[in-house]
Formats: structure tokens, C-alpha cells, sequence
């Protein structure tokens, strides 16, 4: 039977593909932080509890080898030389990248999307072959090129495959960008601002389909990089629209032409004033990709999820990584003040 190790099993992405992998017949060792098991796992997945930043415990965790590594959690140049270093020792692996790599042009990328006109023009869709930032570290896009290039420059010795993610969603993400619609429905709020007419496009990326491109890569090992998306991403109006209906609750939008109003007003974690769209066309044409899920069905899981960790505890609380990134996130006094001098 084909052995395959999972680092980062028990997150959102691992769960999905640690079941994905089980189904298809992998001997599958689960390894994260806190060493625990997932309910849909099939019995005979084994779990280990595992330091990432361990090079002898990762080491000992791959033994005398294995035919797969999927890496859920590398970041930067370290993380991958950890992996090459054990290349004698694993058939292929599978490592989960994102798509800030990606720069335009202008060299503007997620990274410079806070300046003025910093926001990159990426062609639509944005292919593989589109130019990356420096590897460096920087920043979390920086950190992930250089992951990338240590892989990729690693050819022969280890077939890496990495997946290039999009807006990832699904239960237990620490960055849930559905928070937005679903704690205003769950607080009454119906009344909504979004910027850009609520056109907006960051491609999503459902974690049960990027577990199905990893259980295809596994499959058909190779040195490449491939975008990992849902088909048909939706925009952030289309996307308040389903969580509306999911939760039986009716609201009223209101559009701005250009960019929020105010930092706290009308900006939701997928506000983009230009598209972000990534090819699948090339996971297709080399793995057969089709996706399992799309954006629509997967959403009832992820509001009764985001909707039980919210019970009884403050939202930075429950999402620590998202209350960070977008502090006024849920500021509605500011939306109040806006609502009422638009109606002055």
C-alpha cells in the first residue's frame, strides 16, 4: 500500500485531504501540532503529533521513507529545504502555496495593494507563467516564493507539486472571509455597504477541492505549479446573496461606485477595485481536476460552523488571525453615521 504523510492534518485544508487520500486508497499518517483525529477519517488513518519547526522529529516522522508528503503549512526557504533534505526518503510531494505570489507588470502585488495605486492590474485569468514577487522574508508572499523556488529548483531529487490557492473557505478556517455577511445577519444588521458596486472577484478557493487536487497530484507526481480555485468564482454581491439565502434572511445592499467610503465602511475582506482570477486550465489539462464542491453548495457547512464558534464569545476571540487583518471589520457605528448623512 502507498504510504503518504500529511503535516498540518488537523487544519482546514489537512482534514479534507487526509480523507481524500484515505478514500483512494493511501495508508495516510495525520501529523499536526496537537496530534488529534478528524470524525470522517477512516479508522485505519494513523495520528502523530508533530513540531513543524522539528527538523529530527520530522525526520523520524518520514522514517525509512515514504511514497508522498502533502504539506499543508510549509512557508519560506527553511520549510523546504527540510523536504529536500529528506528527498532520498519520499517518492513526491504536495505543498500548498497561494496565489500572493503573484505580481503584475508594475511589479504591484498583494503586498502593495494598501498604496496609492497599488493595487495590481493581474490579466484575467492570471496563468501559471505569470511573474512572482523576489523570495524573500518579508512578508507572507515573499516567504511562500521562496518555498516555491527551493522546491522547484530541487527538479529531479523531489517532484513537488505546488498548489497555488486562492480566497481559501470551508469549516475551521482561522481567516473566515464569510464572517462578514453571516455575524451582520446573526446581529440583525440589514443594511450592507460594499464598495466597488459590489463587483469585486478574488477567486475562492474551497478547501474540500483543493484537498481533491491534492489527492489528484498524489496520484501523478511532477515539478510544477499549479492554481488551486473553485470554477466560476463568484463576487462579493453574489456571495452575500447565497449566505442570505442559506440563512433565510433578506437584506439590502447598498452600492458605491470606487472604493470604500471609509477604512470601516463598505470594505469586506474580498474588496478588489480589479479582478483576481486564476486559470484552471492547467490543474485540469495535467490532472484532470474537476472540481468536487463549488462555492454555493459548500456554504451550508460553513455558516452552521462560523455560526456555532461565534455562540457566546466576541468574534476577535473566535478569529484571532481575522480580527488583525480587518480591525473595523464589524465597526456599525461608522456605518450608522454613514447611512444617516447619505439619507441627509
Amino acid at each position: 500500500m502507498r504510504r503518504a504523510v500529511v503535516i498540518g492534518a488537523n487544519g482546514q485544508i489537512g482534514r479534507p485531504a487526509v480523507a481524500a487520500l484515505a478514500r483512494d486508497g493511501w495508508e495516510v499518517t495525520a501529523a499536526s501540532r496537537g496530534g488529534g483525529r478528524d470524525e470522517n477519517w477512516p479508522g485505519g488513518v494513523r495520528t502523530e503529533r508533530l513540531d513543524r519547526e522539528d527538523d529530527a522529529a520530522l525526520a523520524a516522522l518520514i522514517g525509512d521513507g515514504c511514497d508522498l508528503v502533502v504539506d499543508v503549512v510549509a512557508y519560506g526557504a527553511r520549510h523546504a529545504r527540510q523536504l529536500t533534505g529528506l528527498a532520498d526518503r519520499i517518492g513526491s510531494a504536495v505543498v500548498v502555496s497561494t496565489v500572493s505570489v503573484y505580481e503584475d507588470g508594475k511589479g504591484r502585488s498583494f503586498d502593495t495593494m494598501d498604496e496609492p495605486d497599488g493595487f495590481p492590474e493581474y490579466p484575467v485569468p492570471i496563468r501559471e507563467d505569470q511573474p512572482t514577487v523576489p523570495p524573500g522574508d518579508a512578508t507572507y508572499s515573499t516567504g511562500k516564493a521562496a518555498l516555491e523556488q527551493e522546491l522547484l529548483s530541487a527538479g529531479g531529487r523531489l517532484p513537488t507539486t505546488l498548489l497555488r490557492a486562492g480566497a481559501i473557505h470551508g469549516p475551521r478556517s482561522p481567516l473566515p472571509r464569510e464572517l462578514y455577511f453571516v455575524k451582520r445577519n446573526l446581529d440583525g444588521r440589514r443594511r450592507r455597504v460594499l464598495a466597488h458596486r459590489g463587483e469585486s472577484l478574488f477567486h475562492t478557493a474551497a478547501a474540500r477541492n483543493i484537498a481533491e487536487l491534492i489527492r489528484l497530484a498524489a496520484a501523478r507526481p511532477g515539478s510544477r505549479a499549479l492554481n488551486a480555485c473553485d470554477p466560476h468564482p463568484p463576487t462579493v454581491s453574489e456571495i452575500g446573496a447565497a449566505i442570505d439565502a442559506v440563512m433565510g434572511v433578506e437584506t439590502e445592499t447598498v452600492l458605491v461606485d470606487g472604493p470604500e467610503p471609509s477604512p470601516s465602511v463598505g470594505r469586506s475582506p474580498w474588496s478588489a477595485q480589479r479582478p483576481v482570477v486564476c486559470d484552471m486550465s492547467a490543474a485540469e489539462r495535467e490532472l484532470g481536476y474537476r472540481p468536487v464542491v463549488s462555492y454555493a453548495d459548500s456554504l451550508p457547512e460553513t455558516v452552521d460552523w462560523l455560526t456555532r464558534r461565534l455562540s457566546g464569545q466576541d468574534w476577535r476571540d473566535a478569529f484571532p488571525a481575522l480580527g488583525r487583518i480587518y480591525p473595523d471589520l464589524f465597526d456599525y457605528a461608522a456605518e450608522d453615521a454613514w447611512f444617516a448623512a447619505q439619507g441627509a
